[in-house]
């Protein structure tokens, strides 16, 4: 009953709030001077390491006391990229010598990894926020039946993760996984002669989601308004079918436009940009966005073209940076944060609390925008943890991998002894027992959650606050989350991939209210209330530790002990 008295309470707390750039424009105001201090209290660093990584471990708020934010930040901008394409290489040809070809699970695999055990969590975290907002996913067949592709995007996100947006959107836009999902690879230019016209997904998509958004908005992400007090949209049809034929004639680089996969001969193909075939791109005139691109430009021309006038439309910083801030720090910021974040999307840089900057001084620089993200004065102020509207829910893949990086796992390892390890069974089992999340396998280009979801008659509507990971966060997704982590935390499983060790929590077993603390730390920063501190200890305390049976009963505490703290609304709602 303890358990279930926890979980309650998280689900009404949660529904109360919680190519090269062009050059850069005149900026429309430096970020702010340094409002945040430069020395962490171990409590301040678990609550930082909760928004910026997969989850605060004893060793990272270590570190990131000893480090401070500044150079926290400069270290992990700094960290090494590692390609996933290597890896899914490394895992193709393993298959192979034993006659087997690599599926789509292998990519659950190495992001899995790459989450829980990777050291560069900052560029996994941002990679990870913007695989929910230029999405792809593997549930689309075309896409899982090509996972040397996907394993190519990943890298895409990965390796422009603290680079520009500009940049990021060509590359997004000549990969083939990109191409597939949205349904212009091999798209043809318009024939009037039999009516075809080119497909105008991707054009659509690359508006509403990836850059601009359905409405005109202030620096601050708030909407502009007419003279009548409505709300201006940012484009029409007409944009949509002058945008669509600009991505006519990309295919696979493999010399064969029109082919469904990669032919065999050329295998590198799925893991190679896009290339253009120019007899089948659309010669004619293209208008979108107050911008005309001339008959009989060539293709890359017109992409850029295209590309550069989105990029360069005042909405995509205030788009792009409101949707950082609900990915890693709380679903509603102010007005003020997302214009400070906003200026430093425009000017390029941002000073971190040691006086140093990070950024290259050039509009859509990923480094400064995500240094604003977290080190702006909003996201710092340890007050917020008090005001009901600041926060967000915490999502599945967040919370399992949060406690997946203190579980001391007993191997994470993408490839063992018989080849590649069966994880993912427990992730995405169709079963009451989901995770109900995993990356890249959304449902739609549209994510799991909208950024302006509401749930209808809830504490959020009526407060005008969104909740966006409660999309996802239902009575069957919160029941399904208990059962499964409870069989990860127990280790009642079949695979010993996650089976976990606790091997500090198990040194302070026999002291139940130093257990709970380490897990208060670790585990929600320092914010478990007394009353469920109380609760936890308690339900441990019930737990004898027999001398016939220390060690299965110590473990057996740490197993109570966990289970409640991951189920309480203290781990559920980041604060």
């Amino acid at each position: 009953m303890r358990v279930i008295a926890l979980i309650a309470p998280a689900l009404i707390i949660a529904a109360c709030g919680g190519g090269t750039p062009p050059a850069s424009p005149a900026p429309i105001g430096a970020p702010p001077a340094p409002l945040v201090a430069d020395n962490p209290t171990a409590a301040e660093a678990s609550r930082f390491l909760m928004q910026s990584t997969f989850g605060p471990t004893e060793q990272s708020i270590s570190e990131l006391v000893s480090l401070g934010y500044s150079a926290w930040m400069r270290r992990q901008l700094n960290a090494n990229f590692e390609s996933n394409v290597d890896e899914v290489r490394a895992i193709q040809a393993d298959f192979a010598s034993r006659g087997d070809n690599i599926g789509a699970d292998a990519l659950a695999e190495i992001v899995w990894h790459d989450m829980i055990a990777g050291n560069d969590q900052l560029r996994q975290r941002m990679a990870f926020a913007l695989s929910q907002i230029l999405v792809v996913s593997y549930e689309n067949s075309d896409v899982a039946e090509t996972p040397a592709a996907v394993a190519f995007y990943m890298d895409v996100l990965s390796r422009n993760a603290f680079g520009n947006y500009r940049t990021l959107l060509e590359d997004v836009t000549y990969s083939p996984t990109m191409a597939q999902f949205l349904t212009y690879l091999n798209n043809r230019k318009e024939d009037p002669s039999i009516n075809r016209v080119p497909d105008e997904n991707y054009a659509r998509e690359l508006m509403q989601l990836f850059t601009i958004g359905l409405v005109q908005l202030n620096d601050d992400g708030t909407p502009r308004l007419d003279s009548q007090g409505e709300q201006i949209e940012t484009y029409t049809n007409d944009d949509i079918t002058g945008l669509a034929k600009v991505f006519t004639g990309l295919s696979w680089d493999d010399g064969n436009f029109g082919g469904f996969h990669p032919r065999e001969s050329a295998p590198t193909a799925a893991y190679s940009p896009l290339v253009i075939f120019p007899e089948h791109h659309s010669s004619s005139e293209k208008t979108f966005l107050g911008v005309t691109v001339p008959a009989n430009t060539d293709a890359a021309t017109s992409i850029d073209t295209a590309l550069d006038t989105l990029f360069n439309h005042p909405n995509i910083a205030p788009f792009i940076s409101k949707q950082l801030i609900q990915r890693f720090v709380t679903s509603n910021p102010s007005p003020q944060y997302v214009s400070n974040v906003t200026a430093a999307f425009e000017t390029g840089w941002f000073q971190l609390p040691d006086g140093s900057t990070v950024g290259s001084s050039t509009r859509g620089d990923l480094a400064a925008v995500i240094a604003a993200v977290l080190l702006d004065p909003e996201a710092r102020d340890l007050a917020r943890r008090n005001d009901p509207d600041f926060g967000k829910v915490r999502e599945p893949v967040i919370r399992f991998t949060h406690w997946a990086r203190n579980a001391s796992l007993n191997s994470i390892d993408v490839l063992g002894a018989s080849g590649l390890n069966r994880n993912r069974n427990l992730i995405e089992a169709n079963s009451s027992a989901r995770l109900s999340q995993q990356a890249y396998r959304s449902p739609s280009v549209f994510n799991f959650y909208r950024p302006g979801y509401v749930a209808a008659g809830s504490l959020t509507a009526n407060s005008n606050l969104v909740a966006p990971e409660m999309q996802i966060t239902t009575t069957a997704s919160v029941t399904g989350f208990a059962n499964f982590i409870q069989s990860r935390v127990e280790e009642s499983g079949s695979n010993d991939s996650f089976r976990p060790g606790y091997d500090a929590e198990m040194t302070l077993a026999n002291d139940p209210n130093a257990l709970v603390d380490r897990l208060s730390l670790n585990m929600t920063a320092g914010a478990m209330t007394a009353e469920t501190r109380a609760s936890i200890i308690a339900a441990v305390s019930e737990i004898p530790i027999r001398p016939d049976n220390a060690s299965q009963d110590r473990r057996r505490r740490v197993n109570a002990a966990m289970l409640m703290t991951v189920l309480s609304p203290e781990f559920y709602v980041q604060r």
